[in-house]
């Protein structure tokens, strides 16, 4: 790209584009909004021509890597045959084809699929469809959700609401009430347990019961779950929780959700994370890896219980979007199935996961790098003031380490990943799922560079 039109970029960024999550304050006459052009495989160009390594997959998204004509030519050629048609009353092949496919990798009976254009709508979704089934089988009481801190599950109001990280909610607030927070899996911060990693996750699954009960049962209607939580730093669970989960909402009556909108599409090697840790789900929310984000597109996964009442006489379910199951974003779907199942993308996560965690724990003997945990291609290293005490890094060291040295530092050195702090600071890695042993260690040896720099920094 040439100077002139890359100024002009610059200069119309700045004054008409409102990116997302964004600090617009941050971008002045001297500093530029960083542009990506292209991507092909595991990697990205910016409209300089400096080409970067992709480690988290766009955003969780981009499973089958940049570049693939094949999607791209599915989308063209269903748009040049049916470019929009709503699933509202009147269905379209192609939504009928994806359903019956998602169900099919979809554990139990799972066989209910409604379309959504992104994730925090597959979870606004599931809420909605959880408060009408209950009000249909006779329990209109039971409107409540139950998730876990710093869990992060969309920004539609709802959504939001379900969100345990108070700080994306207080510009936002009133929000929808009827939430409740119980702790998460963060093994690394549970010291009172010592090494017992299954009686701790006995203790946290049954929060989950503690907060039913003192609610009341007859009020709860939903526990949103994800199966290793994104926000904090890629949580896993530990061994039995979820099983001891499943329990507890049978004995309450209660819908367990699994929020997959980042786990689900081989990032923890299987279709679904519910899969890859055994245990069944009610509803599981899914986007993001589904068309590997060649177009937007979402699901909510209901299981026939579900659906039942919803096929009694004059029922409805009065809820839907415009552009949910749109006939391209399904079209690409289908051809981003194709690649998993032709090129074993899954197998390749579980023949590679325990090598890509190892590459990323050779980071461990750095002091700033307290803990590596997650499952997968989906791996959080948390950063420690004091790896001894385990001290994190108060808000303004946080502030001076991610925003202001990380962030940037990494990206100068050929590597897109996150820097995050909803939890303690984290920086997250989640590449695409054709990465190999060369990435892994072309990671490793850009966060060992930039996070010694940071530790001598403090």
């Amino acid at each position: 790209m040439d100077t002139e039109d890359y100024e002009r970029l610059q200069k119309a960024g700045k004054r008409h584009l409102w990116m997302h999550f964004s600090r617009h304050g941050a971008y002045d006459d001297d500093h530029d909004i960083p542009v990506i052009v292209k991507g092909d495989g595991m990697h990205i160009w910016d409209a300089k021509g400096r080409k970067y390594l992709d480690g988290l997959a766009g955003l969780f998204v981009v499973q089958a890597g940049h570049g693939r004509e094949e999607l791209a030519q599915a989308a063209a050629r269903q748009a040049a045959e049916l470019p929009f048609f709503p699933i509202w009353t009147f269905a379209h092949p192609n939504a009928i084809m994806l359903a019956e496919r998602i169900a099919s990798y979809a554990p139990g009976d799972l066989n209910r699929v409604f379309f959504t254009t992104g994730g925090g709508e597959a979870v606004e979704t599931a809420w909605k469809a959880a408060k009408q089934y209950f009000k249909l089988t006779g329990k209109p009481l039971k409107t409540k959700v139950i998730s876990r801190q710093v869990a992060y599950h969309g920004t539609p109001h709802g959504a939001l609401s379900i969100t345990g990280i108070p700080a994306l909610k207080q510009m936002f607030e009133p929000l929808v009430p009827s939430t409740v927070h119980v702790p998460n899996t963060n093994f690394y911060r549970a010291p009172e347990h010592g090494d017992d990693l299954e009686a701790f996750g006995r203790w946290a699954a049954d929060r989950i019961e503690d907060a039913i009960l003192a609610e009341g049962p007859d009020t709860v209607a939903a526990v949103f779950l994800e199966p290793v939580q994104n926000a904090g730093g890629c949580f896993p669970p530990p061994p039995g929780y979820f099983q001891r989960v499943r329990e507890i909402c049978d004995r309450h009556d209660v819908l367990l959700v699994s929020d997959e909108v980042i786990c689900a599409f081989g990032r923890l090697g299987e279709m679904f994370g519910a899969t890859k840790f055994g245990y069944q789900p009610d509803m599981i929310t899914c986007a993001k890896g589904l068309t590997s984000g060649y177009s937007p597109l979402g699901a909510m996964i209901a299981s026939d219980r579900i659906m039942e009442p919803f096929l009694e006489g004059h029922n409805s379910f009065a809820h839907g979007y415009t552009f949910g199951g749109h006939p391209v974003s399904t079209a690409v779907a289908m051809a981003n199935l194709d690649i998993f199942e032709r090129e074993d993308l899954n197998g390749h996560v579980l023949r590679n996961e325990g090598a890509f965690r190892g590459t990323l724990e050779k980071l461990l003997d750095l002091d700033i790098v307290g803990d590596v945990r997650g499952d997968g291609f989906f791996y959080g290293i948390e950063l420690v003031k004091d790896k001894a005490t385990k001290e994190t890094f108060d808000e303004e060291e946080s502030e001076k380490l991610l925003r202001g040295f990380l962030t940037k530092a990494l990206f100068d050195n050929g590597l897109y990943c996150r820097a995050d702090d909803r939890g303690d600071p984290v920086i997250q890695l989640a590449p695409p799922l054709i990465a190999d042993q060369s990435h892994f260690d072309e990671m490793e040896q850009v966060l060992r560079s930039v996070l010694s720099e940071a530790q001598n920094l403090l």
